[in-house]
């Protein structure tokens, strides 16, 4: 029965009767430089505006299944107010991407939306980023798991199948944490756990 909920999940069919079911929390954190150069600037994102000044910005917290993932569930909590996703514009760049991530993953947590965005502020905070990377001044080029290793060792915590480093083509895009519900680091999944192989991936500087 589990493999079906699971395929379920993966294609956004987990219905409230299963929207509480899921394993372990993936915190996702996108290097906005990379975002705002190859996607954001042509939306206009106000992420990318320069006084913004972000670096690991919160993408989301989402519920996990060991293999396959909920997503749009059908539930009745309370969604979070506007008032709530303006709140989360300093560590997520935009109310809408707030507002989404509650939408896609939130509903299948079974809080509300509200706490569902604590929550996923709470985690983002547990994470420390490294200061290396904002004191870039120039686009470098480095191994993907230079990344993973900054983060590892700026969080003893973290083993390296508690984290993986995503690229989109070129350019260093994420580094995804594996978490309890009660944000504890824990191994990922295997469908999770794909760090990006690349040895000179773009990573740009803060504007």
């Amino acid at each position: 029965m589990r493999w079906l909920i699971c395929a379920l999940g993966v294609f956004g069919l987990a219905g409230q009767s299963w929207a509480e079911e899921f394993d372990y929390y993936v915190l996702s954190l996108s290097w906005s430089p990379s975002w705002c150069e190859y996607e954001g600037d042509a939306k206009n994102s106000e992420q990318c505006d320069p006084d913004k000044d972000f670096g690991w910005s919160l993408h989301g917290l989402w519920p996990q299944y060991h293999r396959g993932y909920p997503s749009f569930c059908q539930k009745a909590q309370r969604q979070p107010s506007r008032q709530d996703t303006n709140a989360m514009t300093d560590i997520m760049g935009s109310s809408g991407l707030a507002w989404h991530q509650w939408k896609k993953h939130g509903s299948c947590t079974g809080l509300d939306g509200a706490s569902y965005l604590d929550l996923s502020r709470t985690a983002y905070n547990t994470i420390k980023r490294p200061p290396m990377f904002r004191k870039l001044d120039k686009t470098v080029r480095v191994p993907a798991s230079v990344i993973e290793e900054a983060f590892i060792k700026a969080n003893p915590t973290l083993d390296p199948d508690m984290i993986t480093v995503t690229c989109k083509n070129d350019w260093i895009k994420e580094v995804r944490f594996c978490l309890s519900k009660s944000l504890e680091p824990v191994p990922c999944g295997r469908d999770v756990i794909k760090d990006c192989s690349l040895t000179r991936a773009i990573l740009p500087p803060i504007r």
